[in-house]
């Protein structure tokens, strides 16, 4: 039985030792901003840094002890959250908990095969994306819920999710702000969870706490081009301006040089 329970104790060890999971958000430089690693088998499998927010309605009691209200309250994920992970080849999990449990916040991401057509050649790619997103809380944490009417816990999800669609190998990566809405089992609310400054990739990391090769989402890539449009603009103005004076300087130079010349001699003039 003694040992049993030693065979048993040191497979505990073996599973616990063989994935570890980090929480490196005092690395951050900004302070919203949270850094999570899940390392399976001494290799880092799953990164993820991002900044969220989740506004979360809630019911309170009308001062008229009979009426509802619904009130909202703003969380975001404290430096000091619990994490947890799970990787795999195709699904891959990280589960961020915070204020002993009274919040728990989940990410769940699978890998799967796409075919893609251009030019009328189909190809098939490989993608990761979030399939899904889920938010537990408890109304009954004081210091967000205040006064909530009936406290408890209760749980959001997404429905049918397809987020941050990336090809496999490379991480995602958008500073603007990407909003997703859950909905609760208490009473079918709406949370909403905005994320911003991310870079995730939970698949096929090559280096130990090294992303791969950025993927940029499209509002970033706008982003961009529109910030770099007046640059361009500018540019193209002021080459056709330096054009438009070369040309002319060179119309007035032929002009002179075709228009007879008179002489400095004032008695070669009766001879014009």
């Amino acid at each position: 039985m003694e040992l049993l329970l030693l065979l048993v104790s040191l497979s505990a060890f073996r599973v616990s030792a063989e994935q570890e999971v980090e929480n490196l958000s005092g690395l951050s430089p900004n302070p919203d901003r949270d850094i999570f690693v899940v390392r399976e088998n001494g290799t880092t499998c799953l990164m993820a840094e991002f900044a969220v927010k989740f506004l979360i309605p809630y019911d309170v009691l009308a001062l008229n002890g009979i009426d509802l209200i619904t009130e909202q309250t703003s969380v975001s994920i404290p430096r000091g959250a619990q994490i947890a992970g799970k990787c795999g080849s195709s699904e891959s999990e990280l589960q961020i908990s915070w204020i002993n449990h009274a919040f728990t916040f989940l990410i769940f991401f699978s890998k799967e095969k796409r075919t893609m057509g251009s030019d009328g050649k189909a190809k098939e790619t490989e993608v990761w994306k979030i399939n899904k997103v889920q938010l537990v809380y408890d109304t009954s944490e004081a210091t967000h819920f205040s006064n909530a009417y009936n406290p408890g816990k209760h749980t959001a999800s997404t429905h049918r999710l397809s987020a941050l669609v990336t090809p496999a190998g490379r991480s995602y990566v958008c500073s603007a702000q990407q909003t997703l809405t859950l909905i609760s089992s208490d009473h079918q609310k709406g949370i909403t969870v905005s994320m911003y400054d991310i870079q995730i990739q939970p698949f096929d990391i090559k280096s130990d706490f090294v992303f791969s090769e950025q993927y940029k989402c499209i509002t970033d890539e706008r982003e961009q081009l529109e910030q770099m449009l007046p640059l361009v603009l500018g540019l193209i103005l002021g080459l056709i301006i330096v054009i438009t004076i070369s040309v002319y300087h060179f119309h007035l130079k032929l002009s002179a040089a075709q228009q007879p010349q008179l002489p400095r001699d004032r008695s070669l003039y009766k001879n014009m």
